[in-house]
């Protein structure tokens, strides 16, 4: 928060402030949706953790608006293999103790590392997009299709899940970034044609672990 108000300080005091502002956010935005599909449409129906940061965080970048036009990065789960959540997850499924996460069914709104930096590139230059929009692959998946996903594409096996009652006696109120259900659609991005290179999961994780 404090970064992004110094960023608009200096936007207000500069003669040329940028002609557009890429602010960091994420999909938490919206609270625990359970199935239901989201779009930049939607607004948080569950108050949280998640959601509670990234409202005051774009409500801070939006007082940016009269400077310059300001875009909010919904983000979802960024899959690299060298850093983020993916490289978290990569040593006990390739040891074969990988599982899902609670009861497996709640929503994984995911892109990979290069479909995000080509979408940053794309709304860099399009002028015509401001406000939220959403940073994930056009097919979400539910955990458990995420693991069986992953431990096909390591050809390992997944069978040790995580109880949620263990992750919410470590994490607290931060747990429900992992319990949470968050079934994303990036509708603005399809809107304004953008191409995916890797709109589901398998090729997604094919190409980032193919080495």
């Amino acid at each position: 928060w404090r970064i992004t108000e110094d960023l608009i300080a200096l936007f207000q005091a500069s003669h040329q402030p940028p002609a557009v502002f890429l602010s960091g956010s994420a999909i938490g935005f919206y609270g625990d949706h359970g199935d239901f599909d989201i779009t930049e449409r939607d607004i948080a129906t569950n108050i949280d953790f998640a959601s509670t940061l990234c409202k005051q965080w774009e409500s801070i970048a939006q007082q940016a608006r009269p400077f310059t036009r300001v875009v909010n990065l919904r983000t979802g789960i960024v899959l690299e293999p060298s850093g983020g959540a993916l490289a978290k997850m990569l040593p006990p499924f390739k040891l074969n103790l990988g599982g899902r996460i609670g009861n497996g069914r709640q929503y994984m709104s995911w892109i990979h590392i290069n479909d995000m930096l080509d979408a940053m590139a794309f709304l860099l230059t399009d002028s015509s997009i401001e406000g939220p929009v959403n940073m994930v692959a056009p097919i979400p998946v539910t955990n458990k299709q995420f693991t069986h996903t992953l431990a096909s594409v390591l050809q390992r096996i997944a069978i040790f899940p995580v109880p949620a009652f263990i992750l919410k006696c470590l994490l607290g109120e931060s747990s429900s970034l992992l319990l949470g259900s968050q079934r994303v659609k990036p509708e603005r991005l399809n809107e304004a044609s953008f191409n995916f290179s890797y709109p589901d999961l398998p090729s997604a994780l094919s190409d980032l672990l193919k080495k």
